[in-house]
């Protein structure tokens, strides 16, 4: 019998190539305990909500947002929850972006909302109404869970405190509260903007890779820009080769879906990712058509959505470096546990200047950068308790200064007082936008109520088109939508189709659509045709185009709500809600729903006979 044999000697090169592996990732975890060391220098000890605890309590604040927010954006409407409501019911409205010639929106985008809806509705038969707030439930789910792993991203890269602060600031924030469950790309992308940038901070390269793709392929081309640091991040880490790869995996498992669902909807090879890109930057009219605003519509809607916070972040990578430069990195850090600060920022100022410079400006265009904007804020804030702290110190006695070792507990009282101005504000927000504007919501919750009927019923709108909901908030199908002639001269939407020789509606070409904002006559219905009327009783916006229908003999009032007089209110008590002096600085007009008097169309109908 031999003796035993020695393994050590002559071993195979594929015990050699074991070693070698193994080795690399003995050296790969070293350096990631010295990335991680740095960030235990700099952060503070101090208690961090759990991942679950955090969710919990944003999950309850979007769940609010869901139940009483209304709808502030037409497009949303008819853009999104319209061609949804189709979908589902086979009924809703169709906008020139969704015609077969044009193909801006993706129908793959739908039914990723749609099929949960679809399938609520085959297992509890629910009326419209609940499934549209099932669909806002959902929402407010995946955001939170987005939020939640955007914050303990924000902790690894940034520490605690900066964590803490991000996390507060997402709970309180007034514009956080009303995008969060807004059916938009622009919300789309503010949830896989948390992804890819908490991924990022925690190093899951893949997840984010994945994430921007998703967002700039499915949801908004233009995310595409917030995606460019992450990736010179990766590459600069020499990881060409899995961002490479994941780059065209995540192409592949993105456009092959998507390109068949719209294919199959439109009736031809189409890819809408790529029509939107072509028409709003290549095209003479593009997105102008639909307005214009000046300069400084960003930073009023910024400070009315956060408050102080928005000019905190504005000025947060000039205030944070220069204030590394005179005091050191020591004392004031320019950079989180591996990525360089200008760096982590970068998406943020890039999505700013791009958007600022546009003459088409819209409050859901900042959407997607709505977490960064908070991440800057809180950055701010740190810098600004390490000064005070340092402050402190230099101006306190040695007896005093000693004990003095944690900035985060020298300056609670600062944390305190900003997040508490911030909080109010925010709150106050919130409530003037539901107590001033809720009435259009409000009454149309009245008409789900209306009773069901097997003829067709038309509910008619005038010169509040823009603030119909959506055919989820009508009782059923037989109930349908009418324009009446208002003093809009712009192109609404039609009806979807119905389905001609084994064409589907969505494959229909249709002759009375145009991607240049001119209006259709074939949209409107007549007075006479209108059962029930919806209206703001607004007397400054009368015109021959647009009677004040209340006015108007034959119909009557069911149903009233208060909704603000912009004109005649104060701008400040309009946009921020004070207990006691709302009522004297806000005045109110009344947003109706009308019924046709059939006693009246009867009587004059034999009026006319005799006649």
């Amino acid at each position: 019998m031999g003796g035993p044999k020695n393994r050590n000697v002559q071993r195979g090169f594929r015990d050699f190539k074991r070693d070698m592996k193994a080795q690399n990732s003995l050296n790969q975890e070293t350096n990631e305990m010295k990335e991680k060391k740095p960030l235990e220098e700099k952060q503070a000890s101090g208690w961090s909500p759990s991942a679950f605890t955090a969710w919990k309590l944003i999950l309850s604040i979007r769940i609010g947002s869901a139940v009483w927010s209304g709808i502030s954006d037409c497009d949303e409407t008819y853009n999104y929850w319209e061609p949804t409501h189709h979908l589902i019911y086979g009924q809703g409205m169709q906008t020139w972006e969704y015609d077969p010639k044009y193909a801006l929106r993706s129908y793959l985008y739908l039914m990723v909302h749609a099929v949960p809806g679809w399938i609520y509705t085959k297992v509890f038969s629910p009326n419209p109404v609940q499934v549209f707030y099932f669909t806002r439930f959902l929402l407010a789910c995946v955001c939170s869970s987005c939020e939640t792993y955007f914050y303990r991203g924000v902790v690894e890269e940034f520490g605690v405190n900066v964590g803490r602060l991000t996390y507060a600031l997402l709970t309180l924030s007034a514009g956080m509260f009303s995008a969060s469950i807004a059916f938009l790309p622009s919300t789309t992308s503010m949830y896989l903007t948390c992804l890819a940038y908490g991924a990022w901070f925690n190093r899951s390269y893949k997840l984010a890779i994945f994430a921007s793709a998703l967002s700039a392929l499915l949801s908004w081309p233009f995310t595409c820009i917030l995606a460019a640091p992450i990736a010179l991040d990766i590459l600069y880490r020499g990881r060409t080769k899995l961002f490479i790869s994941w780059s065209c995996l995540s192409a592949l498992v993105i456009l092959v879906p998507m390109v068949s669902c719209d294919s199959f909807y439109y009736g031809k090879p189409v890819l809408p990712t790529l029509n939107i890109v072509l028409y709003n930057v290549f095209t003479s009219h593009g997105p102008d058509l639909y307005g214009t605003e000046p300069w400084t519509y960003y930073l009023f809607n910024g400070v009315l959505n956060f408050n102080i916070m928005f000019p905190a972040a504005l000025i947060s990578v000039p205030v944070i470096y220069l204030t590394s430069l005179v005091l050191g990195e020591r004392c004031v850090p320019a950079s989180g546990t591996r990525i360089p600060f200008f760096i982590s920022q970068l998406g943020l100022y890039l999505w700013l200047i791009v958007f600022w410079l546009q003459p088409h400006k819209e409050e859901r265009f900042l959407f997607p950068i709505y977490p960064l904007i908070l991440l800057a804020a809180a950055l701010l804030l740190d810098t600004v308790q390490r000064l005070i702290h340092l402050l402190i110190k230099v101006f306190s006695s040695k007896q005093v200064s000693t004990k003095l070792k944690d900035y985060c507990g020298s300056t609670f009282w600062f944390v305190a007082i900003v997040l508490t101005t911030f909080g109010l504000l925010s709150a106050s927000r919130i409530v003037a936008v539901y107590q001033h504007y809720q009435g259009s919501m409000n009454t149309w919750l009245e008409v789900t109520q209306l009773d069901h009927t097997d003829r067709t019923t038309n509910i008619c709108v005038g010169k509040e088109w823009y603030r119909f909901p959506s055919s989820f908030l009508l009782p059923d199908t037989s109930y349908k939508l009418g324009f009446l002639q208002s003093d809009f001269r712009g192109q609404l939407p039609k009806y979807y189709s119905a389905m001609t020789n084994s064409t589907m509606p969505t494959a229909l070409y249709h002759k009375d659509f145009n991607d240049q904002n001119l209006e259709e006559p074939t949209r409107y219905i007549d007075l006479q045709n209108c059962h029930y009327i919806v209206d703001l009783d607004d007397p400054d916006v009368v015109s021959s185009r647009q009677p004040s229908y209340v006015q108007l003999p034959g119909w009557k009032i069911i149903s009233e709500h208060p909704f603000i007089d912009p004109r005649a209110s104060h701008p400040f008590f309009r946009a921020f809600y004070v207990p006691f002096l709302d009522s004297k600085y806000c005045k109110y007009n009344r947003y109706l729903l009308l019924k046709k008097n059939t006693s009246y169309s009867s009587h004059r109908t034999k009026s006319k006979g005799k006649l």
